[in-house]
């Protein structure tokens, strides 16, 4: 983990790194929830929306290696994301100024690249000055999360008031103070020890039929949930919902969401058979999810509806995230998480992307929202059956865990 210049126990550079999560957290979400929405107002349709924003993944899978090999070679992580939220800063502001599709699609692939790997460095950055420091990682997450939330609800209170021209000015506010947050960390000498996976590590991985078959269906519930996060906020404002109702149902979603990973982790049992029924339980609840939001018909019920986000997309991503530790060996979970990130994001991205831009646009929302119902019941049958196969045989491990 990184070496620390100064000491890290000062009580103003532990506000700072919270800080730092606080404000990129809400950097993000107004990028995620509102950016649609101004797509939208300069005269984007649907389709031509999800096409844009699909391109983000596709973006991501530069991006992220790129950066990642930055940060290992100036051995800084903090530099390396000063120098991506300057980027960002800068390309942003291109953003709102061009006055071309043409020369949007190129601007928004350059915010992508800037964007999309910043969770991921301020997480390694975080981590690095939490182990150093003897804090819990958790605690500054946690400062994310309330960014995220407390974000997008001051970006629809600021976005009606202001118009269009308010999700610039929020959007380079957040930049500038992360930036701050950035300045006023102490120096870091070393990035964090995380060996690169190898090509032969993801062949394992992928010898072990259960993972591949977790993931596989982990696809038919995690491109539902992408398609709504991405198009829920422009179905609102079909509804006559305004940016702060958008504002209010991420804002309500965030905070419940918190509330379902303390309990999960606190009575759900670490067992095989535990997680698999859960994710079936999980899969059903989708489905009741997205059949009720194909009838709604008020911007209120969507609000109400988002709620069932805590318990549904906060089980699957608990669950998911903790089944890659029982599926795999401690050597190979590196290369787990890499398949379980690339295809749960970065696939999952790309499809919801293009298939929810072309159903929305063509067939309406109903039919969208109908579509994930169907996605999602094939994924409580798949996962049904592998939760009583477990059952009954148990689970025997694929790949035998190696000597250290």
């Amino acid at each position: 983990m990184a070496l620390l210049r100064d000491n890290p126990h000062h009580s103003s550079s532990l506000l700072s790194l919270g800080l730092l999560n606080f404000f990129i957290y809400g950097t993000t979400v107004i990028f995620a929830a509102f950016f649609q929405l101004y797509l939208q107002d300069i005269g984007m349709n649907k389709l031509e929306i999800g096409i844009l924003i699909s391109a983000g993944p596709l973006v991501s899978l530069l991006a992220h290696p790129f950066w990642r090999l930055m940060s290992d070679r100036f051995h800084n992580i903090r530099l390396i994301l000063l120098v991506m939220l300057i980027g960002l800063l800068a390309i942003g502001h291109l953003l709102f100024r061009v006055d071309t599709f043409q020369m949007l699609y190129i601007v928004v692939l350059l915010v992508f690249f800037f964007q999309s790997p910043l969770l991921s460095q301020s997480n390694s950055l975080t981590l690095g000055y939490a182990t150093n420091s003897n804090q819990r990682f958790e605690t500054y997450r946690l400062w994310g999360s309330l960014g995220w939330a407390t974000a997008a609800l001051a970006a629809g209170i600021t976005i009606d008031a202001t118009g269009k021209n308010g999700f610039s000015l929020l959007f380079s506010i957040m930049l500038i103070l992360s930036i701050s947050s950035t300045l006023i960390l102490p120096s870091s000498r070393y990035t964090a020890d995380m060996p690169w996976v190898s090509a032969r590590q993801f062949r394992q991985v992928l010898k072990n039929k259960y993972f591949v078959l977790f993931i596989v269906l982990g696809l038919f519930i995690a491109i539902p949930n992408s398609i709504n996060a991405l198009f829920m906020p422009l179905y609102i404002s079909d509804l006559g919902g305004d940016r702060l109702s958008v504002g209010i149902a991420v804002f309500l979603s965030t905070l419940l969401e918190m509330a379902a990973f303390v309990l999960l982790n606190r009575y759900l049992k670490n067992k095989m058979t535990y997680f698999i029924g859960t994710l079936t339980i999980v899969s059903i609840l989708f489905a009741i999810r997205w059949d009720m939001m194909a009838d709604a018909a008020l911007p209120v019920q969507v609000i109400i509806i988002q709620l069932l986000h805590a318990i549904t997309f906060g089980g699957f991503f608990y669950v998911g995230t903790r089944l890659i530790g029982l599926f795999l060996p401690s050597s190979l979970r590196a290369a787990g998480q890499a398949v379980y990130s690339f295809m749960l994001s970065g696939v999952t991205g790309i499809v919801a992307g293009l298939l929810g831009g072309f159903t929305f646009q063509d067939f309406g929302p109903v039919i969208m929202y109908q579509m994930g119902v169907m996605m999602t019941l094939f994924a409580a049958i798949g996962y049904g059956a592998l939760w009583y196969h477990f059952h009954k045989n148990g689970y025997p491990p694929a790949i035998s865990q190696p000597k250290s």
